[in-house]
């Protein structure tokens, strides 16, 4: 069976007219209606009922309007893989990422997207949130995935995936022997944070500030690593990314704390220019690439990245 009495076939039940339907094909109305009538002959059932005043499936073309639509999309769908595989995406691609993505995800993510794209040049760029930000606004960057709230109207931004923050603590500290604490059992605590302008630094603040947390002492580090090493090392607690101290917990070199009631999430972001109508073909592929990753493809991604 060609394709061609499919596409026909769906074209009048979605314009709900025979007439319509050859407009939009540029066909002769005599043409759809032989087209439909071979198919029918084919199949050896109705699949329109021409008896009505307006267009109304059979049974049977209901049933068949189902798999044509399938049929007509898995069909789609392989038009375009086959010319991607003609037209090889080439160029170059700056890639940036905050901290936490840049250092346990984007590592993975950009070794998935070379290998199916071998010649795009790629070159990557890590800082905090703010200074990935200001590298977008500013075109040294074509495209970055941050981490916490983004607040720019000039540029594009779309949330990704969901990351959880998680409370770690030394494994000698009186907390590592609760269960489960609240905001009083963080009173006058050592606080280990990121630097000013880190999307973790500002989610730590947010939260201390909403809880109404008094700090006895922090200190301050530039990097995931380093808090974490921190931690472990027994210099205070932290708030961190569950996806940096996965590795730490399953080998009991710090221990993460659960807080009453809460679940603490907040959201990655891609951001990029707005003008998504003049990206080079490098960039789109690149953003097909990263929707194109599933929840579960996430979690895997970022388990890669932290040699699990």
């Amino acid at each position: 069976m060609i394709i061609d009495p499919l596409r026909i076939f769906v074209t009048i039940v979605e314009n709900k007219h025979s007439s319509l339907a050859a407009e939009e094909l540029y066909l002769t109305h005599p043409d759809v209606n032989s087209q439909i009538q071979s198919l029918e002959e084919e199949l050896g059932s109705k699949l329109i009922d021409n008896t009505s005043k307006h267009l109304t499936l059979t049974q049977s073309g209901e049933i068949y309007y189902g798999y044509a639509k399938q049929i007509l999309l898995l069909q789609d769908k392989a038009k375009q893989e086959i010319k991607q595989l003609s037209n090889v995406v080439t160029g170059d691609l700056r890639v940036g990422a905050s901290y936490t993505i840049g250092e346990y995800i984007l590592p993975s993510v950009v070794a998935e997207f070379a290998a199916r794209y071998p010649k795009v040049e790629i070159d990557t760029a890590i800082a905090n949130t703010q200074e990935i930000i200001h590298a977008v606004q500013e075109n040294y960057l074509d495209i970055a995935l941050v981490e916490g709230e983004v607040d720019n109207s000039d540029i594009m931004i779309r949330p990704i995936m969901e990351d959880e923050i998680i409370l770690v603590v030394p494994n000698q500290h009186p907390l590592a022997r609760l269960p489960i604490v609240t905001s009083e059992h963080l009173q006058d605590q050592v606080w280990i944070l990121r630097e000013s302008g880190s999307g973790t630094r500002a989610f730590s603040d947010k939260l201390i500030k909403e809880w109404g947390i008094e700090v006895r002492k922090t200190y301050v580090f530039g990097s995931g690593q380093a808090v974490k090493q921190a931690v472990t090392a027994g210099l205070g607690i932290a708030l961190v990314s569950r996806c940096i101290v996965k590795k730490e917990l399953n080998a009991k070199e710090l221990k993460s704390i659960r807080i009453k009631g809460k679940r603490l999430t907040r959201s990655f972001y891609l951001i990029g220019s707005k003008d998504q109508e003049t990206a080079s073909e490098a960039i789109k592929a690149f953003m097909e690439h990263l929707f194109a990753l599933e929840a579960t493809s996430w979690k895997k991604i970022g388990k890669k990245g932290l040699d699990i």
